[in-house]
């Protein structure tokens, strides 16, 4: 907490520091991180996910994604599109364009059909999150995530738009292929597609419902949780004075403008 407070370097990782640091134990610290910022005044308001991409599942020994909270202190909405943000106190940070969901009903850990996950949606965005890394040259296991609040320094939430049951068919189709284009001070340095989130950001969304289920102390997704679904093109480092701008096709929502 005081590294994510004040932008300091932890020069050992949690991992690195004995046997048995294993991704149960982070979880409890994760959830102990919880417990001390609600503690503190602050509410969490939904889950962040991290390696929602099944290619590096093998190599990291995973079998589902990782998660971390999210507070009402660090998810902000942008207004018409634009929003600003300080990054100055931050360690190192980065920008990862999401699709953003907040559900109207919980999902159920067996639901892994994209219709019925999105019967469970209210609204979808697009979202930039500002992920901060205070392990040295962004170097850390899944463990060493999940302990260090998933990495998660911000959430800025675009224009949400409404998921009405008679748009889930399209939906279902286009959030697998539907183009993101990340601009930089008006220049392109990033595509992707929603394939980038496990091949759909509705799937990924499921998949997280899953893998909550496997942490038998942890809180079940609820209605009303925001889920930041997973980076739809390779994460980039930003600094202070820059403007980011995230757009997308075929969903229906607008480009997300953010100054730094």
């Amino acid at each position: 907490m005081a590294a994510f407070s004040s932008g300091q370097e932890i020069a050992v990782l949690p991992s690195a520091r004995g046997a048995g640091f294993d991704l149960p134990a982070a979880y409890a610290i994760e959830a102990e991180l919880a417990q001390l910022r609600r503690a503190s005044g602050r509410a969490t308001v939904g889950r962040k996910v991290g390696f929602a991409n099944k290619a590096l599942w093998r190599a990291l020994k995973l079998d589902t994604l990782v998660w971390a909270h999210m507070y009402d202190d660090t998810v902000r909405y942008a207004g018409n599109g634009d929003a600003s943000i300080s990054v100055e106190r931050m360690h190192s940070p980065k920008i990862e364009p999401e699709i953003v969901f907040k559900l109207k009903k919980p999902i159920g850990a067996e639901d892994g059909d994209p219709a019925a996950i999105l019967a469970a949606v209210d609204w979808l965005a697009l979202g930039f999150e500002i992920v901060d890394c205070v392990f040295p040259d962004w170097k850390f296991t899944p463990p060493d995530f999940v302990a260090a609040f998933g990495l998660h320094a911000a959430l800025i939430v675009g224009e949400p738009r409404l998921v009405q049951p008679e748009m889930i068919p399209k939906l279902v189709e286009q959030l697998p292929i539907f183009r993101v284009r990340l601009l930089k001070d008006q220049q392109l340095v990033g595509e992707g597609s929603g394939r980038n989130s496990l091949r759909s950001p509705a799937l990924c969304l499921g998949e997280l419902a899953s893998a909550i289920s496997r942490q038998p102390d942890a809180e079940p997704l609820a209605a009303g949780e925001l889920v930041s679904s997973g980076t739809l093109t390779d994460a980039h480092p930003i600094a202070p004075g820059e403007t980011w701008t995230a757009i997308v096709g075929d969903l229906g929502l607008p480009a997300l403008t953010l100054r730094l």
